[in-house]
């Protein structure tokens, strides 16, 4: 499955592979020198964890190289009255007669105890898109589902600017 990136992700992605492969990387090859010249290697744990966290490393930068290989780039405008990215959003949840805050957010920053929504998760998807006063299903399971309406939509840029709110 392709990862869907804004551009703003593609770019955190970029720095933390940099950082890695920089930083990181030349910080555990002299941990596992290091570590090897504690003498005999199959009872030396240095040796064995600094191998580890090399192995993780690179792991790392493989994985995100990947992601980033085969990622689909979206955008995050939308019209005003639109559930967009990094936009928040005020659903009536109808079953427990209850207001709710989200943000919807790319799959890679998405955090349920946060309010941070995937677009890719089955609520995210049935509001993406959506207009200020929709009433939606969210699917859950097989053929069931819930209703919620957008009472609100809060725009705010990635970085916390542009502040406009519909409600």
């Amino acid at each position: 499955m392709r990862e869907q990136l804004t551009q703003k992700d593609v770019e955190r992605i970029e720095k933390e592979i940099e950082h890695r492969k920089l930083v990181v990387r030349k910080e555990a090859i002299e941990a596992v020198k290091e570590a090897r010249a504690h003498g005999d290697l199959s009872e030396n744990f240095e040796y064995h964890a600094a191998k580890k966290d090399k192995n993780k490393n690179e792991s790392r930068i493989r994985y995100l190289e990947r992601m980033l290989k085969t990622a689909e780039i979206i955008s995050e405008e939308s019209a005003p009255d639109e559930v967009g990215l990094n936009n928040t959003v005020t659903l009536y949840f109808e079953e427990d007669d209850e207001c709710e805050d989200f943000r919807l957010v790319t799959s890679i920053r998405g955090n349920s105890l946060k309010n941070l929504i995937s677009i890719e998760s089955p609520l995210g998807k049935a509001v993406y898109g959506k207009k200020l006063g929709d009433r939606v299903l969210v699917p859950v399971g097989d053929g069931g589902g819930y209703y919620v309406e957008i009472r609100g939509i809060e725009k705010t840029g990635d970085d916390g600017s542009d502040t406009i709110r519909s409600y």
